[in-house]
């Protein structure tokens, strides 16, 4: 007898249950946009702009353009102090906040999946150990750690990815451990484990995959306290260093009551698109958080 084959039906991701909550939620909606806007900005950010960003502008008796009103300059958000055009700098410097924002993230959300799923699967002196380290790590205030060990390492993007993602992984170790605590006495998990299922196959195969939701509202949250680390650092010297764009160090650069009263297209709209960041973030993890929510069915 010819043995029948079923395959399973792909679930559509815009047809599901979570995509619906989301989808009504216009915060969160309004929040993706504005994001996919500036990942879409920083992509294409060689097409967008006109100027290049380290170049300083002249006219045309070859006097540089210090210090210009979008008018007198004849670009969108004008010059700087050294005559760089201002929105070819915000543009360019999306990259930098956004490459943090995902980089950072990914090594902290790494790193808290791996010990918190020690610490919440095998328990007993792991478990001990683990959040020992994690209650260690927690007493340092995150910022004036990450301002410590940047300022003994050479400034830099790549050292900044770095040091944000290895000091903010102890909130996802916790979270994962309380979420694993949870499941791992479920059915499906004492049945993997009686099946003779390594410790491994379990935890990665049949616990993780289950806990990601949360997992990911967590990791989105945790961007945008990336990206605002990130424009803290630069802002106060010790993040991304000129002339790489950054919108903290642009903020820097406008440190003085003349710019800050005469010429607020040099700190406007690095503070807006900080602001509108961090924001939309925000909104988009809690869109998240409620979309993954189950009580939230009729």
């Amino acid at each position: 007898m010819e043995k029948k084959i079923t395959y399973k039906k792909q679930t559509n991701l815009f047809k599901t249950d979570a995509w619906k909550r989301f989808s009504k939620n216009k915060l969160a909606l309004i929040g993706s946009v504005i994001i996919l806007l500036m990942i879409a900005a920083a992509i294409l950010a060689p097409l967008i702009v006109q100027n290049d960003p380290y170049v300083s502008l002249t006219d045309a008796n070859g006097l540089i353009l210090k210090n210009s009103s979008p008018a007198k300059s004849g670009t969108f958000l004008g010059t700087d102090s050294l005559g760089r055009d201002t929105f070819s700098r915000v543009i360019y410097a999306a990259r930098v906040s956004m490459s943090v924002g995902v980089v950072a993230v990914g090594i902290s959300t790494g790193i808290g999946i791996l010990l918190g799923a020690l610490a919440g699967y095998f328990g007993g002196w792991v478990d001990t150990f683990i959040m020992r380290v994690v209650d260690v790590v927690y007493c340092f205030p995150v910022l004036f750690l990450v301002i410590i060990i940047a300022t003994i390492l050479k400034p830099s993007i790549y050292n900044i990815m770095i040091i944000i993602g290895l000091c903010n992984w102890t909130g996802t170790a916790r979270f994962v451990r309380g979420e694993i605590l949870r499941v791992r006495e479920l059915e499906y998990v004492q049945a993997s484990i009686s099946l003779g299922a390594t410790d491994g196959r379990t935890i990665f195969h049949h616990i993780i995959p289950n806990i990601m939701a949360p997992i990911i509202v967590e990791a989105t949250l945790q961007m945008a306290r990336a990206i605002l680390t990130e424009a803290s650092l630069s802002y106060l010297g010790v993040g991304v260093q000129m002339p790489t764009a950054s919108w903290g160090n642009m903020l820097m650069s406008a440190n003085n009551l003349s710019t800050l009263t005469l010429r607020p297209w040099q700190w406007v709209p690095p503070g807006v698109c900080i602001f509108l960041a961090v924001l939309s973030i925000n909104f988009i993890g809690d869109g998240l958080r409620d979309a993954f929510d189950a009580r939230q069915k009729k």
